[in-house]
């Protein structure tokens, strides 16, 4: 057998050993394996709607108004909508396929943005300090007093016109950045006291190579463990803006069909299966996120991870 084939039978041993280890951990891990087993469901349920539903539906004028779930469509000669329509001829099981997805590309947008930044901030004051770390623990420390909710709605107001999707995840990731700042740099000023930091400062070792190839892989699991916060409070974030009807109007995301409820009074005319189904999408996301960030801190904390 050529080398080739070693290493390509070396890498699937590799990788099926490295499955196996993370199912284990899972198992062990119950709010890791919850929080994923949620996400995972939302994920098959859009993939599952897309390939065999009629998505197009998500769109106004699209299907009869105000039909419950299965009612019979008079004016498109249809047997009915599975969550049925809301007041604007929309089917609400097409909303929520659409939106799914648009929800959380808001979260991952925001998150990844602020993770970034964050991560970058707290790693040049941390290991810099000096002015460079008065400076930026200074820009954090009055990020933190103003409320975020105000800056996100003076952005949004000035993006109004023609906001989309991707709009509104760079506005929200304007303050996503500074609550990972400040807690990243508590765990790098600590981290940049340890011998092997040392030992690579003393043998030459250039800064940057030492923050991020050193110091980063060793604080990777607790930076893991903020982006899945970042993405929850993102998402929150981006639903409270487009309750408020600052959100993009063309996109079917479930803020906007929590806003649209509110503002045709969906719940004064009992109209159950259109604000509950966004509801019960939004605790899945966010109960979900937070049983991932739960198991991943037993990961990011040895003691955790010792008591397991």
């Amino acid at each position: 057998m050529t080398s080739s084939v070693y290493q390509e039978i070396s890498l699937k041993e590799r990788s099926k050993k490295r499955l196996f280890n993370f199912l284990r951990y899972v198992r062990r891990n119950p709010s890791l394996g919850v929080g994923i087993s949620l996400l995972l469901a939302l994920l098959l349920f859009v993939v599952i709607g897309y390939a065999v539903y009629e998505t197009e539906r998500f769109r106004p004028l699209k299907a009869g108004t105000d039909l419950a779930p299965f009612e019979y469509d008079s004016k498109k000669g249809k047997n009915g909508y599975p969550l049925g329509t809301d007041r604007q001829g929309r089917d609400v099981m097409a909303v929520m396929i659409v939106g799914v997805p648009l929800t959380i590309q808001i979260g991952l947008i925001a998150g990844i943005i602020g993770i970034a930044v964050g991560t970058i901030l707290a790693f040049v004051a941390a290991y810099f300090g000096g002015w460079v770390d008065n400076i930026i623990r200074t820009v954090v420390d009055v990020g933190l007093t103003i409320p975020g909710i105000l800056i996100l709605i003076l952005i949004a107001v000035n993006l109004q016109s023609g906001l989309s999707v991707v709009q509104m995840g760079l506005a929200v990731s304007a303050v996503a950045w500074v609550w990972p700042a400040r807690t990243i740099r508590s765990q790098v000023l600590v981290m940049r006291e340890q011998l092997y930091v040392e030992i690579a400062r003393l043998s030459g070792t250039g800064a940057t190579s030492i923050m991020f190839k050193e110091m980063l892989p060793n604080l990777a699991p607790y930076i893991g463990a903020s982006f899945v916060g970042s993405v929850a409070s993102a998402i929150l974030a981006s639903v409270g803006l487009e309750a408020l009807g600052l959100g993009p109007f063309d996109s079917p995301t479930l803020g906007m069909t929590i806003y649209w409820n509110i503002q045709f009074s969906s719940i004064l005319h009992g109209m159950w299966w259109w604000f509950g189904p966004p509801i019960l999408v939004l605790a899945m996301i966010f109960v979900g996120l937070f049983l991932i960030t739960a198991g991943l801190d037993e990961w990011s904390n040895p003691r955790l991870r010792k008591r397991v």
